[in-house]
């Protein structure tokens, strides 16, 4: 805890009260981002893409041109994978820019609140069919303002002592995403089900402005960290510095294999599952979009058994490093996939499958992301160098970036291929992943202990299990 929040008395549970506010902001705008997300590519291939209104969307021969161009004729189906990949791997691109802004310039407040304005526009765009790719830019720029920065908030609240409060924080945080990640697809696919695709997208567009008045509201609760010279250059790296950032691009090499998979199932996942499983029950049909909130509510829904396992671990000295976490999450992705892949095969030719095998893969993918992502933001947080950190943050999500395009790209292979084979070249690459973690993750754990810099090494230890401490 810092000392200015203990002289104030501003914790909650413990914690800074700062932490509470970045986690209900971060709650709300990714209630906005999943519940979009969830609309966009069935919003794509099931209507705008099959209509006359396509011509009326701003720019769009000129992006289909484009398109095509590069990478050469493509089905409805294809161009709409691709589009949505592009678009969702922009999202996570740049907060690299994003966060050199912050850590340069404008410091995080300020970038944090245009990054607000800019994706709540995109949201409200989204109700039109003429600005509907003048929304996704704006979505991709906002995003690139806030994600990066508010993440590094978090970890700004908290002397670099603190290791182990540090990290229950980032599981705070984390919980406050997959919260609103599990509301914004149901609410805003019902929506979408009952009224049009028009008026989930405005749902989205709502609730960033509850964001933005969460976030103005505690604004005197966030530091402002930006770390420069009074002349504005930028302080030198060390060697060890330089060391560090190399072996930590690696790691995220090695994450992006498994989150190649994960993106895959809110892409083609989601057009499998509207189009070949029966999704009729005893309470009306489903709505594709909830697939994707039950994703984000395994995600919340695992948290007490992992705590409870990596507890029972660390009592016997066998509870796995973050690398060993992560290659763990990678197969837990394979089987997803796998389960994706069985139900395409037994199904037969010509039927629907259960949905039984659907709610199980994006079980598992939802398990499969806590098991990586609140390991991987704490892991960044605690090794990069203290000069841009912000910037390093915003670097985790270059692994979003790769696997969303790279995500896009092999969804061209999903007509040619089949359900089945396609999902089960998904499983092979998630595997790769793991296999990856485990033959280097020691070697890199090693390595990354001997060029810390002193006084930030700290125990590997899972952010969930701190969070319990």
């Amino acid at each position: 805890m810092s000392d200015m929040a203990q002289r104030q008395g501003n914790t909650i549970l413990g914690h800074p009260k700062g932490l509470f506010f970045l986690a209900f902001t971060e709650m709300w705008e990714r209630f906005s981002f999943y519940g979009m997300r969830g609309l966009l590519i069935l919003y794509m291939v099931q209507d705008l893409l099959i209509s006359d209104r396509v011509n009326d969307v701003a720019g769009m021969d000129a992006y289909r041109r484009a398109i095509t161009a590069i990478f050469g004729p493509l089905s409805t189906q294809a161009f709409a994978s691709r589009t949505f990949g592009l678009y969702a791997g922009f999202v996570y691109f740049t907060p690299l820019f994003g966060g050199l802004l912050a850590d340069r310039w404008l410091g995080a407040k300020k970038t944090v609140m245009i990054g607000i304005a800019l994706m709540t526009l995109g949201h409200f765009a989204m109700v039109f069919d003429w600005s509907f790719l003048i929304a996704l830019l704006l979505l991709v720029l906002g995003s690139g303002a806030l994600k990066g920065n508010i993440a590094a908030q978090v970890g700004h609240l908290y002397p670099k002592a603190a290791e182990a409060l540090r990290t229950r924080g980032y599981t705070l945080f984390s919980t406050g995403i997959n919260v609103g990640a599990v509301l914004g697809p149901l609410a805003c696919g019902t929506l979408a089900q009952i009224y049009g695709w028009h008026y989930g997208f405005a749902l989205a567009g709502v609730m960033m402005l509850v964001a933005a008045a969460v976030y103005f509201a505690g604004m005197r609760h966030f530091p402002d960290h930006r770390v420069r010279p009074a002349d504005g250059s930028a302080p030198p790296l060390a060697g060890s510095d330089w060391r560090m950032i190399g072996l930590i691009g690696l790691i995220m090499v090695f994450m992006t294999f498994q989150f190649l998979a994960y993106d895959q199932s809110f892409n083609v996942g989601l057009i499998w599952v509207a189009d070949h499983v029966r999704l009729e029950t005893a309470i009306g049909a489903v709505p594709v979009p909830w697939f994707a909130a039950e994703d984000s509510l395994a995600s919340v829904v695992v948290v007490p058994v992992l705590i409870g396992l990596w507890q029972w671990q660390a009592r016997r000295g066998s509870e796995p490093g973050d690398l060993g976490k992560m290659a763990i999450g990678a197969v837990i992705m394979a089987c997803a996939m796998l389960a994706l892949a069985a139900g395409a095969t037994l199904s037969g030719e010509g039927n629907k499958a259960s949905i039984v095998w659907p709610v199980l893969a994006y079980f598992l993918t939802g398990a499969a992301f806590m098991w990586t992502w609140p390991t991987m933001l704490a892991l960044m947080s605690r090794r990069a160098p203290a000069g841009i950190n912000a910037l390093m943050m915003a670097c985790v999500y270059l692994t979003a970036f790769v696997s969303s395009v790279g995500a896009g790209f092999i969804a061209r292979w999903y007509e040619p291929l089949g359900a089945a084979p396609f999902f089960l070249l998904n499983a092979g690459i998630a595997l790769a992943g793991a296999a990856l973690l485990a033959i280097f993750g020691p070697a890199l754990r090693r390595a990354m202990d001997r060029h810390d810099q002193p006084g930030k090494s700290a125990p590997v230890a899972s952010s969930l299990v701190a969070s319990a401490e």
